[in-house]
Formats: C-alpha cells, structure tokens, sequence
C-alpha cells in the first residue's frame, strides 16, 4: 500500500478519498485554487498546496503543476477523482513518465474510451450490443444525411469528443439536420476542441442503467452489478439506484456479460462504469464507458458492502482485487439523490453563497451524506453546483426511497437556493414511486419542475412562521401588520406567493378562536407554542408539524418551512417584479450569476431579431444562452470571450428597433 498519495481534486470526492486513505493508515497531500483555500478538503487533508486562482483552467487542470507539486510533497500516487483530470490521457501519461502512479486505467484504455467513434467500433469487436449508428471518419454532410436515412428519424447527434450532454442534439425531422449539426459542430469546437460527430438511433422513452467494473493488474475483472439513473435534467443525472429495479432476470445477465467483455476488451484496471439504455423490452444498448470512479457510487457501496476507493488504492498498489465475482452479491436496495446549489423552478439557474448551516443528521435518519462542505462554507461560480450526495440504504425500494424522502425534508440548509424541494417531490411522486422511470420522467413531469401549489394549510403555516418570527415579518414581508383594536379582533396579514400569484393570508384571534382568511376562504386553524423548536399547526382535520428554522433559499422575502411531510417554499409577493418593460430587457441581457462569457455571438452594430442568441456564459458547468429580448441594433458589447461577469452585469447595449 502507499504511504501517501496527492488528490488532483475538490469537494465531496477529495474528501471521501482522504477519509478512506486516512482509515488504510495513508496520507493525503491536497491541492486548491484560491477559491478554495478554506475549503473541507484543505483542511482534512495531511498537506495542502496552492495551484492557482480559481478558473479550473488555471488550477485544478494544470497537470504539471500537480505533479511537480507531488514531487515536491514525496506523494507516490495521485487520486483524480472525477471530472478535471480523471479521464486525460495525456495526464495518466505524464504521471507515469514522472514514475508517479496514476490510481486509474492505463492511458491507452482513456485513450480508446474516450473516443466515442472509437470506443463503439471496439464493442462491436466485442460483442457487446449496440444501437444502429454511424461512427465513421466521413464527417461530411452527406455521409450523415445518408447514414440518418438508413438508421431511421429521430436521431441523436452525438459528440465524438463529448460529455455532459454537450454537443448533443436530437434530429426529428431530415429537414433539420444540417442546421442542428451546424451548430451541434460549433459547440463540440469550443467545449472539447474536437468537432468530429457520431449519428445513433435516437431512443424517446429508454432507461439509464450501467454497470460497475473494476479491473486488477493480474487480469481478473469483476462487475459490482447494475445502477440505474434514468431521472435526469439536461442529460445530467440527478436520482440514483441500485439495483437497478424490475429487470428480467435474462436482461441483467446481459448487461453485466456485456460490460464485463467491454472492460476486458481494452484491458481495464481500476474503477470504471459501462453505461447502457434499456429499451423497456429486450433490447441494452451500450453508451459509453466511463474510465473513472463516478459520483453515483455510493450506491453500488451500499448493496455490496464494499468501499471502492479502498479497492481503488489497493489495485493501484498491485494487489490483486479484494474478491471474485462468486465472492459478491446484492443486499438491500440504495437510492442517492444529488443536491444542488441551484433553482430547479428557474431553468435550474445555479445558486450561490455562503452557508449558513448545514446539518443533515444523518445517524437520526439513518443517511449517508457525502459532501465537501460546512456550515460557513461558500458555494462559487467556478465548479460543479452539486452540494452533497444524500444516500439511503433499506431492504426494499419502497424504504429506501421514504427513508431518503423524509431525511432530504428534514435536512437543515439555510444560505442559497436548492433542488431538496423537487428532490422529495421526485422520490413522492406516484410514477416514481409505482413504475420505474425512464428519461422523459422529468420532462414528463413539468410540474415537478415548477412551484407546488400550496394549500391551505401550508399557506397558513407560513403565514403563522412569519408572525412568530417578528424581525422576519416586520423586514421581509409585504403586508400590513394590525395590532390591538379596541373591540375587535387582533389580526395580521402577509401577501405570500402561490405559484406566481398574490394571496393575502390574514391571521385572526378572537373570543372564539384563530382564523385564517386565505383569499376568500376562511379556514380555523389552532397552533401549540414552539416546543423544542417545533409548532403544531391545526387546519380542519390535518395538521402539520413546523420545525422552526429560517431558511433564506428563494432570496429576500422568502421563507423554506420543514415540515413533518416536506419542505415547502413560500415567497413574499412582490408588486413590482418585472415592472418597467426597459428594466426587463436589461435584466434580460444581464448575467443571471457569476459567470464567463464563452462565446460572443455578435458584432457592434449587428441588427437581431427577437430571441436571437447573442452570447453564451457559463458558471458551475452549466451553458446558459442569453438572447435579444426584442429587435434591435447591439451598440455596445461590455464584455468578450474569456471575461467574467458579476451578477446583473449588463452584458451589451441593444437598442430597440424603430416600428
């Protein structure tokens, strides 16, 4: 085993490998930006050492800087993690030049996997399943209209280079495949440096189920069975399971043959994932392959017992792996739900801020919680927006997903924005809870992408937190406040927000009782004094327990209320939002958040039209496009490609065009 190894990476996934090298009696040697000179990871690990400022181009990809600085610290290996430098070939090689293990497959196998032409003509060798598709050295327009003819619309346009959904688009029609590999070819140019393309039956409706591999240098390969992470947004996954749930017993043994050949055919060592979609019926068709530790592996932990990292670092170290396939099974179900520093009910605009608190109680709910932040940690504009990765074990898929329900609900977060609202929406809706998802779950739901409705007596919880909390009622909410009246009732009002609309919610008490007027309904209501931070809350015949516990996530005016059967999100009503039509057209062409400008898509002096695309930023990861919000003439461009932008920037002058 090393005695002590670097980690070439941040957040939740540096400090999980520092955890495990630290109980295997090894030390860990951290490397930061300055945006992360405080972070978790720096301040567990043995040693830490500055790479840089906060653009990953400027650190945590700098593979040169890593390796001089494990030189420096006498590390004998370096954990990529995942993302950054985990899956560079021209890294894996370096490091082995500079007689530096690298804790992952050779660099020819990333090589060969990283190519998605090329990986799928190598499964084909293999025997491994395929969808119908092109993946040629013609790149020419006709190949691929003739090659989208013969395998039959709709289908997907598929960066060879690519990843993260980048580069990828879904062709319905002939008509539109020149225009939708145009584009589709320039962004694959500026995100990989690569604009070579692959065509593929396009499938509506399949499922997302991969298989984990893992390799030793002895020649054994084993598979740690199947995930399935069919619920996603923007290609980007977003629940996780193991085992992947109701398939036929013939078609698991498929999947785990066919990944098992796939990794033996490039002569695979480490960790790795063969990702595959499930047509429903009969059919598995093989994706790509993964040369990395992915962030869904937890739960692959959880139904085998096993600690993959620890497998990592020991293949890595020349032992042989820790079991044979007859040695491992499946016990119990696990689902992992991904928490994101984002707003999923505004197109997912990443949050950011400072953490407030943070405290998922684990051992209370029985939880596992993987994360790279504190309490009084910042979340940036720089990295991934993902927060943490809650994970629930239980002996049935039922269990596991209210146990992760009911642990996401309670979970304390108080600072920015973020997806535990749609989360337990996810893991309580029917068709997910009924039937196994596929891709379209989350497009086939808009509704969990925008704000529940909120009934009444969640309105009147909300209204009863902010009267208890006197400093948030009186300096965050609209609404008047009426106190004492001589003969009358006591009683305050608060104009909250439900789905977008303004709903005045006024508390009464009188000789004969508490009423709530919501709108023209009035409901009796009776409320327990906070005990142990806890009020219970009476409408008619439910009642709702409402930990108390401000919570800043939908910004000034809003409140998140964690309740005993969820977490809602109310908002103060503002009368003046999106007032003034020249005020929306500038907010409209101002960064939504911290961010850089990676492709300016006009000229000074160029005239649009209404919704034309003008330039792109992109933060946490995350491409966001802004566009003309009506015809116009641009007249000034403040920033250019490379620069940053702070939040509200205004990005270019447009001037509206004359009727």
């Amino acid at each position: 085993m090393f005695s002590k190894i670097l980690i070439a990476n941040r957040g939740e996934i540096a400090c999980r490998v520092i955890k495990t090298a630290r109980r295997l009696g090894v030390k860990t040697v951290a490397v930061y930006s300055d945006a992360d000179a405080k972070a978790l990871h720096v301040r567990i690990a043995d040693e830490a050492y500055r790479i840089g400022p906060p653009p990953a181009s400027e650190s945590y990809l700098l593979g040169d800087e890593i390796i001089r600085i494990a030189k420096e610290a006498e590390a004998e290996a370096i954990h990529p993690g995942y993302g950054f430098l985990s899956e560079n070939a021209g890294f894996s090689r370096a490091c082995d030049e500079a007689g530096i293990t690298f804790i992952g497959p050779k660099p020819k196998t990333v090589e060969l996997m990283g190519s998605k032409a090329l990986a799928k003509q190598l499964m084909e060798e293999a025997g491994v399943p395929l969808l119908p598709g092109y993946q040629g050295e013609d790149q020419s327009l006709a190949t691929f209209k003739a090659e989208a003819e013969r395998i039959g619309y709709p289908v997907l346009l598929k960066a060879a280079a690519g990843g993260g959904g980048k580069g990828m688009r879904i062709v319905e029609r002939a008509e539109d495949l020149e225009g939708e590999l145009e584009s589709a070819k320039r962004e694959a140019k500026s995100a990989f440096g690569d604009d070579r393309f692959i065509v593929e039956k396009f499938l509506a409706a399949p499922r997302h189920v991969e298989v984990q591999v893992f390799g030793d240098t002895h020649g054994n390969i084993v598979h740690l069975f199947e995930r399935d992470c069919s619920v996603q947004r923007r290609y980007q996954k977003v629940v996780e399971e193991a085992p992947a749930p109701d398939l036929p017993d013939d078609v698991r043994a498929e999947l785990h043959r066919a990944a098992v050949e796939a990794a033996r055919k490039v002569d695979y060592i480490g960790a790795g994932t063969v990702e595959f979609l499930y047509d429903g019926a009969n059919g598995v068709y093989f994706m790509e392959m993964n040369t990395r530790l992915q962030v869904e592996h937890p739960v692959t932990e959880e139904i085998t017992g096993q600690d993959l990292v620890e497998w990592q670092l020991r293949v890595a170290a020349g032992e042989k792996l820790p079991l044979s396939q007859d040695e491992l099974s499946v016990e119990g179900h696990a689902v992992e739900a991904r928490l994101y520093a984002e707003d999923p009910y505004q197109n997912y605009l990443p949050q950011t801020g400072r953490l407030l608190a943070f405290d998922a109680f684990e051992e209370d709910y029985g939880l596992r919680v993987d994360t790279g932040v504190e309490a009084g940690d910042a979340i940036t504009s720089f990295y991934d927006p993902m927060i943490a990765k809650v994970i629930a074990w239980r002996e049935t898929r039922e269990e596991a997903c209210d146990a992760l329900a009911v642990g996401l609900a309670s979970l304390e977060f108080k600072g920015f924005g973020t997806n535990r609202d749609q989360l337990v929406r996810i893991l309580q809706d029917e068709g997910f809870a009924e039937s196994v998802p596929t891709t379209k779950f989350l497009p086939d739901r808009p509704e969990l992408s925008e704000p529940a409705e909120l009934s009444n007596l969640e309105l009147t919880a909300a209204a009863v937190f902010c009267h208890l909390d006197d400093d948030f009622a009186i300096t965050s909410f609209f609404g008047e406040t009426f106190g004492f009246r001589l003969n009358a009732p006591s009683a305050v009002t608060y104009v909250l927000e439900n789905q977008g609309e303004p709903v005045p919610v006024t508390l009464r008490s009188g000789a004969d009782g508490q009423t709530a007027e919501i709108g023209e309904r009035t409901v009796s209501f009776a409320v327990t004094e906070p005990e142990e931070g806890v009020a219970r809350i009476a409408v008619g015949g439910e009642t709702l327990d409402l930990y108390a516990g401000r919570d800043d996530a939908e910004g000034e005016g809003g409140v998140a209320l964690e309740t005993s059967v969820g977490v809602f999100y109310v908002r103060s009503y503002d009368p003046f939002e999106g007032a003034g039509a020249a005020d929306g057209a500038e907010a409209a062409l101002s960064s939504p958040m911290p961010a850089t400008v990676t492709n300016v898509l006009v000229s000074e002096g160029d005239e649009v039209e209404a919704g034309q695309p003008l330039l792109t930023l992109e933060a946490m990861k995350m491409e966001t496009v802004i566009k003309a919000p009506h015809r116009g003439k641009v007249s000034k461009l403040h920033f250019g490609k490379g620069d940053s932008a702070a939040k509200g920037a205004l990005l270019l002058d447009l001037e509206e065009a004359s009727s």
